[in-house]
């Protein structure tokens, strides 16, 4: 992981198979990846897409921060998370998180960890589009 960011923003694809791919290690039993993508429809009305934006300097900093304070509190072996900026369509990757751990219950409660904490932290906002030809930016500008 020496050299590669913790958590980065992505206004492209997030290519998942790369991403689990560059955390291979021989000495982890367990890789547990989270994959949060563009679903049809959200409190009744048919979502077209997404369309995130972020503060990006404080969401960097804070992102790299819940990483860094998953390594600490877990025995992982490394961690990354990758959020998508601009538009994306139903069904891409919005978020993905991927750990990797000598035991599985370490990777499974760090990536729980990773994501709750990103959600709830990192300055990422989430604005909806409907097929009925309205937006609308969803909770407190902030997707839990």
């Amino acid at each position: 992981m020496e050299g590669r960011q913790l958590f980065t923003l992505s206004p492209i694809t997030i290519d998942t198979a790369v991403l689990a791919a560059s955390l291979a290690s021989a000495s982890a039993g367990a890789l547990v990846s989270f994959e949060g993508r563009v679903r049809n429809s959200n409190e009744g009305k048919e979502v077209l897409a997404l369309e995130y934006e972020a503060y990006e300097a404080l969401a960097l900093s804070e992102g790299t921060r819940v990483l860094e304070e998953a390594l600490e509190r877990f025995p992982l072996l490394a961690a990354r998370c990758v959020h998508r900026i601009g538009r994306l369509e139903v069904g891409e990757v919005a978020v993905w998180v991927g750990v990797i751990a000598a035991h599985r219950d370490a990777a499974f409660a760090a990536c729980r960890y990773v994501i709750d904490e990103v959600k709830a932290r990192v300055p990422i906002w989430k604005k909806e589009h409907y097929a009925a030809g309205e937006a609308g930016w969803i909770g407190e500008r902030v997707d839990r």
